[in-house]
């Protein structure tokens, strides 16, 4: 049995992320933080379709929170084969306006709590010699967003710390990747007035927005690629900027 943890997998591209995973066999946990409402419809269109995860809330930009969360995983399965960093935030702000306050909170969902999950993860994958770490970070990490700057930044910092942790475990037989999504179909979007979504999808040569089981579907490939280690891929329809 393959077991993975999903961060923030209970609604946008991390529930497209669990629906692949759990399609392909995996047993799967879903962490949210707030939205419990939401967290419980998500498992139950999951109950309909005939799979069983379980749901994990925990902060994972707190520490304890995130400990917690792991052992509570532990409680459930045996080991952890997959785990998918994912939760994330946004703030769509000009620099000026952009407060410590909201610095602070983008890096401490989208930077520490990868840190966070990352640390605990392979406190038990090291020692079973394997395992995979995803982590999604965002193509605004590689080319930059106008006013998300403080954001582009988070996910710059993620796609580095991919690359440097791959190095680090590969000894251990573990694997770390990343995968940056262009522009995706989820409420993360829903800032953007019309006429810049219209730009943005003038600029995507698929010309349409991907799906978040797409995202699902590179995530499931670098979960099973064994030799595949230390890559950023962009799933993003083309998309650069």
């Amino acid at each position: 049995m393959k077991t993975a943890l999903v961060t923030g997998g209970t609604k946008g591209i991390g529930k497209g992320i669990a629906r692949v995973l759990l399609e392909n066999g995996y047993e799967v946990a879903l962490n949210y933080d707030r939205d419990e409402r939401t967290a419980m419809q998500t498992q139950r269109e999951f109950n309909l379709l005939g799979y069983c995860p379980v749901l994990l809330k925990a902060d994972v930009s707190s520490e304890a929170a995130v400990k917690s969360m792991f052992r509570e995983f532990f409680e459930t399965y045996d080991s952890l084969d997959l785990l998918v960093n994912n939760a994330g935030i946004s703030i769509v702000k000009v620099l000026q306006d952009t407060t410590l306050e909201d610095y602070n909170r983008l890096f401490s969902v989208n930077m520490l709590g990868t840190f966070l999950c990352s640390k605990e993860a392979i406190l038990r994958m090291i020692p079973s010699r394997g395992g995979s770490i995803v982590n999604i970070a965002s193509i605004w990490g590689e080319v930059g967003a106008s006013c998300e700057t403080v954001y582009s930044a988070t996910k710059g910092a993620v796609i580095s710390f991919t690359k440097a942790l791959s190095k680090e475990l590969a000894p251990s037989n573990i694997r770390v990747n990343c995968i940056s999504p262009g522009v995706i179909d989820t409420d993360m979007n829903a800032d953007l007035s019309p006429m810049e979504m219209e730009d943005l999808i003038n600029s995507i040569p698929l010309e349409r927005m991907g799906r978040p089981e797409e995202i699902g579907e590179a995530v499931l490939y670098l979960a099973e690629a064994r030799y595949v280690t230390g890559v950023n891929i962009p799933v993003g329809g083309g998309f650069a900027k």
